[in-house]
């Protein structure tokens, strides 16, 4: 594992300093070069929180990955240059399910002479820049988003009016590993997580966010967005392909439960005639 290798795999050459203004290029040049994604959820393969395995998958083979690898693997290329970086659990949805869900996200806390620093590489629609801990909104890549104080120790971070979750809280205490390894497990394995039950890619493009949600293709920007409906396995890797630099050739074998989920949630089966009960 090289961290030249990383940031060749981002396009950017290796930074003079740790400084904010070199946060800011790796964070941005991260989510512009790699794509959020779950498909090795999807396919049954095991994902875990080594940085060798997220690296080798990552920085060798060009894939993309989900918020534990996406984060762990910038958390570990800042280590390696110098930054001062801390890794914070997170809680997508706490906001409205409580406390249930600490661990189903992880973000990193950088400090630096300019502050303390959010960079999370793994919320998918979310910030593409690195953000000061301070409450209050704030613009990244056009779109609007909030930062909050929720109490002594969290802090929340609210979406924009277009995104997918629509907050996500966390500390900026030490993350629990076993914590995080325990969610990790749970998300990939439990019919209940929603990781196991849709399939999800997004990348961050210079107009806005393009984002593949099972057959559903949308490309979102600050002042709008346009969707399109997959119509077959070839296209959906050929999707993959081309918005999202995923060369998967296998994910195709994913099709028919794409299709049966899309059809599931937007066109449920109607209900039994003979077992409706009599209108009042």
């Amino acid at each position: 594992m090289h961290v030249r290798d990383y940031l060749n795999r981002i396009g950017i050459a290796y930074p003079a300093r740790p400084g904010l203004a070199s946060l800011r290029a790796i964070h941005r040049a991260h989510l512009l070069s790699i794509p959020y994604e779950n498909l090795d959820v999807q396919l049954g393969r095991p994902v875990g929180l080594s940085p060798a395995p997220i690296f080798d998958k990552i920085v060798r083979h060009g894939r993309g990955g989900w918020c534990y690898e996406m984060n762990g693997l910038l958390g570990w290329a800042l280590d390696e240059l110098g930054f001062s970086v801390t890794r914070c659990a997170g809680a997508v949805g706490r906001e409205t399910h409580g406390d249930a869900g600490i661990g189903n996200h992880l973000v990193l806390k950088v400090e630096l002479d300019e502050g303390l620093y959010l960079a999370d590489v793994g919320f998918g629609d979310g910030p593409i820049d690195p953000i000061r801990i301070v409450p209050g909104e704030f613009t990244s890549h056009g779109f609007t988003f909030a930062l909050a104080r929720v109490d002594a120790d969290w802090w929340r971070l609210h979406n924009h009016v277009q995104g997918g979750a629509q907050s996500f809280d966390f500390t900026l205490r030490a993350a629990d590993e076993s914590t995080l390894a325990a969610r990790c497990e749970f998300l990939q394995t439990s019919e209940q997580s929603t990781f196991m039950q849709n399939l999800v890619a997004q990348h961050h493009t210079p107009a806005g966010v393009t984002t593949l949600r099972g057959r559903v293709l949308r490309w979102t920007r600050p002042d709008g967005r346009t969707e399109q409906l997959l119509q077959s396995a070839d296209e959906f890797v050929s999707v993959l392909r081309s918005e999202f630099t995923i060369d998967l050739p296998e994910a195709a074998r994913l099709w028919p439960a794409i299709v049966a989920r899309h059809d599931e949630v937007f066109h449920p089966p109607l209900a039994d005639p003979t077992n409706l009960a009599p209108a009042p």
